[in-house]
């Protein structure tokens, strides 16, 4: 007999004499009615025991979270919620569950609570939807890249570059760290490290994604990026994964086109394929929302807002243009905005992306030419002195989701910048190598993949869209 998933018996459009299933107990009432399920799908398959003729000692082991092994037939359901049911034939338990210590009890649970048990919380509803998401996210980003002629490549996760510039990596050692050697000025001698060097978890594989793509044309990675920034908010993640596509031979113009056909193109993914989870979350987002004051919800549901990225051409405006439209908005003017706009030269906040997004312009936003202070060394410098050719692409409800830039391909203004940040030649021999020996303009961006995740799935918290959250105090599991 063939096992089936429950998805598959649920979409069965006939009846069976024999069917064979295994899952978790989710419910058990009435000694009579197991609602069972595996993973495969939202919706759980009812199986009927005729408990007049079942071993007691069974029925007592049928409890929320225990393992079982279910043989029967598929018949049309007799009750309404579904269309199908099996009339058990045959239960073997698999494995048991404490009903009086098991922690997912079928009630309400806060997303805190289940935090705590991140181990088990994918027994949820909500949580397997979110995961099954993330899966076909991941699974639509390789799929995108694949069709268009990129290779995926593997960047080092220890690194001795600081890609961002902002310092806040976690060291990489095996030195005693109780008595590590020492150099003649007292300092730790890394040298005598595992590595030779310092060396570090990355922060990005944008470096060495520049190398590959000044040979192989189009690469991305897709991998786990480390930030020890500490930073206790519903936003951010010590340990996250990145995606950073890199192109030789494409200005900004090619990147932002290749960032907006890329983002619609994983969304329409989800719309497509994962129809019955993301309707689940819509409802969930839609009960979370009237629980809010009203000039604090959003205007649009969760799949209104996936179809806004991928119905909306994504409007291109410079980052002076910007900085003018927010500055005589009413907002700044009336003070709303906890960050009032005053100058060019500021570094826009989520409320600012947003209301360029949600209030002004209507559509998902790219913002273009940021001035270079506010910037990463590696982004090209204008003719004006003054800017960047980055870009960052602002979503609904969220503000910024990509960042990316043309790279700064000429050898001695690189040198320059460098210099300025006080970024070590020595440490980058081999980046400023790719200017020497082939220079080319070419260009790139990076996407967390869990900003992504939380725009797909409407969760309001970063913790809740990856597996076991890595955040400041906090890496159990």
């Amino acid at each position: 007999m063939q096992l089936h998933t429950v998805s598959q018996l649920l979409s069965q459009e006939i009846t069976l004499p024999e069917v064979e299933v295994k899952g978790w107990v989710r419910t058990f009432r009435a000694n009579r009615f197991i609602a069972l399920n595996d993973g495969s799908t939202l919706n759980n398959i009812q199986c009927v025991v005729d408990f007049e003729n079942t071993d007691d000692a069974i029925l007592k082991r049928i409890n929320t979270g225990a393992a079982l092994h279910i043989k029967g037939e598929l018949v049309e359901s007799q009750g309404k919620g579904q269309k199908v049911e099996i009339i058990v034939s045959s239960i073997e338990i698999l494995g048991d569950s404490d009903a009086e210590t098991f922690p997912i009890q079928p009630k309400k649970h806060s997303f805190e609570f289940l935090r705590e048990n991140a181990h088990l919380r994918t027994r949820t509803n909500t949580f397997s939807a979110v995961m099954r998401l993330r899966s076909a996210l991941s699974f639509a980003i390789h799929k995108y890249f694949n069709e268009n002629g990129f290779y995926y490549m593997h960047a080092p996760i220890i690194t001795g570059s600081d890609a961002e510039g902002a310092g806040e990596m976690f060291r990489v050692s095996n030195l005693d760290a109780k008595n590590p050697p020492l150099n003649e000025e007292g300092e730790v001698d890394f040298s005598k490290d595992f590595f030779g060097k310092e060396t570090n978890l990355t922060v990005s594989g944008q470096l060495e994604a520049e190398a590959y793509a000044m040979s192989l044309s189009k690469v991305y990675t897709f991998g786990p990026t480390f930030r020890a920034e500490n930073s206790n908010t519903s936003r951010h993640l010590a340990e996250f994964w990145m995606i950073e596509p890199e192109v030789a031979f494409m200005d900004l113009a090619g990147n932002m086109d290749l960032a907006e056909d890329f983002m619609k193109s994983v969304i329409t993914y989800v719309l497509e394929n994962n129809r019955e989870d993301l309707e689940f979350l819509d409802k969930r987002l839609q009960d979370e929302e009237k629980t809010k004051p009203q000039a604090q919800r959003s205007d649009m549901t969760l799949i209104e807002k996936l179809k806004f990225v991928t119905e909306n051409n994504f409007k291109r405006v410079s980052y002076t243009e910007a900085i003018d439209i927010l500055r005589n908005s009413k907002p700044n003017k009336k003070k709303k905005f906890k960050y009032i706009i005053n100058e060019w030269g500021a570094d826009l906040q989520s409320e600012h992306e947003r209301f360029l997004v949600e209030k002004h312009f209507k559509c998902p936003v790219i913002l273009f030419d940021y001035p270079a202070n506010i910037k990463a060394f590696y982004m090209r410098l204008n003719e004006d002195g003054k800017t960047v050719r980055a870009m960052d692409i602002l979503f609904p409800g969220i503000g910024e989701i990509v960042g990316g830039s043309q790279r700064e391909e000429r050898l001695e203004v690189l040198k320059e910048k460098m210099k300025a940040l006080d970024i070590d030649e020595k440490e980058l021999w081999w980046y400023l190598d790719l200017r020497k020996y082939g220079t080319a303009v070419h260009s790139g961006f990076g996407l967390g993949f869990e900003r992504l995740v939380m725009f797909a799935t409407g969760m309001g918290n970063i913790r809740d869209v990856i597996p076991f959250p890595r955040t400041p105090q906090n890496a159990d599991f």
